[in-house]
């Protein structure tokens, strides 16, 4: 799928991802405090959370039972087939190893406001944009198996005060991120054939870019306060 329009996706996804925000880099880096990154798996699991329910709203907009039960698949990854299975199981996971008591994770109450702002405006996007635009926000997963790959590598050098265990997420995501943006790429390009659309696309890309930027700065600043 290497067209100029698929390009500029890419270049998009690439340059304005959130692995360049200073609060990742220092994470990478290993110069997180334990707070710090407590607060971060706290408040990132808020985003986790929604990402279900963001998805069950692009499924509501999709036009055929194929396109449905293609994007019901992420719904599945998230949220598992049975009790105890899926990706938000897999973060609480995450913050127990680092030492969160899951019922901490789950009560929304401690959740910084801008994080839950910009998990909002996520939501709602998705709840009220076309196909095509709900479908472009995902586009950060062209970027997303990078990172994965990179955190992993981060947490096993610098936090191993953390236990492997709960790294399941982000190993679970290398694979599952080439295959969603694999996907919703295609999807994309078949959608937007007009200058209009495309820049629909690249704009809502460009958006959510700015999400999950906007999530880290209140993280960061919240730490800061």
């Amino acid at each position: 799928m290497s067209t100029p329009f698929a390009e500029r996706l890419r270049d998009v996804a690439r340059d304005r991802y959130h692995d360049r925000h200073p609060f990742n880099t220092r994470m990478h880096k290993g110069e997180l405090t334990h707070q710090e990154l407590r607060s971060w798996i706290r408040n990132r699991f808020h985003y986790q959370r929604h990402i279900p329910v963001k998805d069950a709203l692009i499924t509501a907009k999709l036009g055929t039972p194929e396109l449905r039960r293609m994007w019901l698949r992420r719904i599945q990854d998230h949220d598992g087939q049975e009790e105890g299975e899926g990706g938000i199981e897999r973060w609480l996971r995450l913050g127990e190893a680092a030492g969160l008591d899951r019922s901490l994770l789950l009560d929304e109450t401690g959740v910084l406001p801008g994080v839950r702002l910009a998990v909002d405006g996520y939501v709602n996007f998705c709840r009220l944009r076309s196909p095509l635009e709900a479908v472009a926000a995902s586009l950060t997963e062209l970027s997303a198996p990078d990172i994965m790959r990179t955190r992993i590598d981060a947490f096993e050098k610098h936090y191993r005060w953390i236990d492997a265990e709960g790294l399941a997420y982000f190993r679970g995501r290398e694979s599952q991120g080439r295959r969603d943006s694999k996907e919703a790429l295609a999807l994309v390009l078949e959608w937007a054939r007009t200058e209009a659309e495309q820049e629909l696309a690249v704009a809502a890309l460009t958006f959510k870019c700015d999400v999950l930027w906007a999530l880290l700065d209140a993280v960061e600043r919240g730490e800061r306060s």
